[in-house]
């Protein structure tokens, strides 16, 4: 019996410890985007990435800002780059001759899918009338001062820009939120961007884990890497950006602790352009939603109770302790007087077995009668 309360003092001592480690992640800070708020005990926050997969078409980005509202996304998000800021002069003179190029050399390319200031500022407008986020990626310095002046709720790095530390300083010195996905870099370099945020006192950002591969195998996924910056980075949020085919490794993400989801979105999968084969269809989008919030339903909380819908099953099926044989008021209990069984009226229940051997019985009890609290005297 003593090994037995020691083992449950230790129990008791663990208990203590996990509630102290609940309470300590109830006090981390939320990230607070628009109206949004993301954090433990919020719904997953989803970002319908557009990209270029618009075709340099106002009406389709249009069209794909109805389609993510549709789909229930927080947020929209295009791409902003200021081409000769980001590209040297021989990348975008260089010839470019694959099937998805919109243009002979890569820099007419880039340019047919680059939509001008006026037509952000259109398509900011048309989102805020569909009641939807609206941002984009900075991909240099000209294009962060573009989107800091035109309000955006949070400014998203993607991991071709994780690695540019100018613009990565320049963002951490803003008062807006940065949302940052880490693909292409080691461990290592992300904890070089985390110092850089908390250099400048930056504690409203994230951090993505993402695979720059399109689309993404399976193996290469690795989506156990949202569990090593959740406990090496517990003070901000960890999302996470898929380019994998269908839904499933983005839901098992969520599942993993991402409160972020960012996939890109198509109204066809085999338009020209490489992000489309990658995206996800609208009614796909929505299917991934719907099922993330039903998932975190079920997630509940790290609490191991009896809740009310077992009660059926106890009331039937729940086993109880009973007399192994008839015994007198004064017998001082012993295993082989007690059985476990399913008995009317639940009495002690017999997860407290070992409690009970070495109680005096107080009353007469006849066999298969059930032991009640008040029928024992306690060592």
């Amino acid at each position: 019996m003593k090994k037995f309360l020691l083992r449950m003092a230790e129990y008791n001592c663990m208990e203590s410890s996990i509630n102290k480690l609940s309470q300590m992640n109830a006090s981390i800070p939320r990230l607070i985007i628009g109206n949004k708020i993301i954090g433990e005990g919020n719904p997953v926050f989803f970002i319908a990435e557009i990209g270029q997969n618009h075709q340099g078409d106002v009406n389709i980005a249009k069209k794909l800002i109805d389609a993510a509202k549709e789909s229930g996304a927080d947020c929209v998000k295009l791409q902003k780059t200021d081409l000769n800021e980001k590209f040297t002069k021989q990348i975008l003179d260089r010839e470019y001759n694959s099937p998805n190029s919109w243009g002979r050399t890569y820099g007419e390319h880039k340019q047919y899918l680059e939509f001008s200031e006026d037509q952000f500022l259109e398509l900011q407008q048309y989102a805020k009338c569909k009641d939807i986020l609206f941002t984009a990626s900075a991909m240099d310095l000209k294009s962060l001062d573009f989107l800091l002046n035109i309000d955006v709720p949070f400014v998203k790095i993607g991991s071709g820009d994780s690695n540019n530390i100018e613009l990565i300083m320049k963002a951490a010195q803003s008062e807006v939120p940065i949302i940052i996905s880490t693909g292409m870099l080691t461990f290592e370099s992300v904890k070089k961007l985390d110092l850089i945020f908390r250099k400048y006192n930056k504690n409203n950002y994230a951090l993505l884990h993402c695979v720059s591969a399109y689309p993404t195998p399976l193996e290469d996924v690795n989506l156990k890497v949202i569990e090593l910056y959740r406990g090496c980075f517990p003070d901000i949020i960890i999302g996470y950006s898929g380019h994998e085919l269908g839904i499933d490794v983005s839901i098992a993400a969520t599942v993993m602790g991402a409160q972020i989801i960012e996939r890109h979105i198509t109204l066809d999968q085999k338009q020209k352009g490489s992000d489309h084969k990658c995206s996800l269809l609208p009614e796909e989008f929505r299917c991934m939603i719907d099922k993330v919030k039903k998932i975190q339903i079920a997630c509940g909380t790290p609490r191991k109770i009896f809740v009310k819908a077992e009660r059926e099953c106890w009331d039937k099926l729940g086993k109880t302790i009973v007399a192994a044989k008839p015994m007198k008021a004064g017998d001082k209990i012993k295993k082989e007087d007690l059985r476990i069984k399913v008995a009317d009226p639940k009495g002690i229940d017999g997860i407290n077995f070992l409690d009970v051997v070495g109680a005096t019985l107080k009353i007469d009890k006849d066999i298969d009668e059930s032991i009640m609290g008040n029928d024992i005297d306690m060592i």
